[in-house]
């Protein structure tokens, strides 16, 4: 049974829990974290979902994605969810969400980090994933147009490839 912390609309924990799949009761919000692995040549590593996974199946989607258990901070959540689903230990210590984003019944938090694996040394969950391969913008926003990767709006992809050194909404200029 897992269960979640359940948090008000403006991000304070209410002190209550929920368990996963029980009806959402009014006002009631929690946390899913994500992460994007980037390599050092500016692709994404992206993970193809389970044929017999609930929601998406065979779909391909972020490196990695997982809603926060009770009692964890983002932060854990992103190790957690990082280490189960790819085998990758990461230390999210003093990193804030690049972005948040939120959704009817919660928030969705993207870390952007950047790591040289290489996909064939990867501990794949079985439970949750059947492959993870590199991929490009555009090689992603292709898959997305080909109905073969999660419906993601575009302008997020584009975001999370154009912010992944960079916290804000603006552009540095010179001058």
């Amino acid at each position: 049974m897992e269960l979640w912390d359940v948090y008000t609309k403006d991000r304070e924990k209410t002190g209550k829990t929920m368990e996963r799949g029980a009806a959402f009761e009014e006002g009631a919000y929690h946390n899913v974290v994500h992460i994007c692995v980037f390599g050092s040549d500016g692709r994404m590593l992206i993970q193809q979902r389970q044929p017999f996974k609930e929601g998406w199946p065979n779909m391909w989607d972020l490196s990695v994605g997982g809603s926060a258990l009770a009692g964890e901070d983002p932060q854990a959540a992103a190790a957690r969810e990082l280490n189960e689903e790819l085998g990758m230990k990461y230390d999210f210590t003093g990193i804030r969400p690049r972005l948040t984003v939120n959704f009817s019944h919660g928030f969705d938090d993207y870390f952007l980090i950047t790591e040289d694996v290489d996909p064939a040394t990867l501990h794949l969950q079985y439970e949750e994933v059947q492959d993870a391969r590199w991929a490009t913008r555009e090689e992603i926003l292709q898959m997305i147009r080909d109905r073969t990767f999660i419906p993601y709006y575009p302008s997020l992809i584009e975001l999370l490839f154009d912010a992944r050194f960079k916290y804000g909404a603006t552009q540095k200029t010179e001058g």
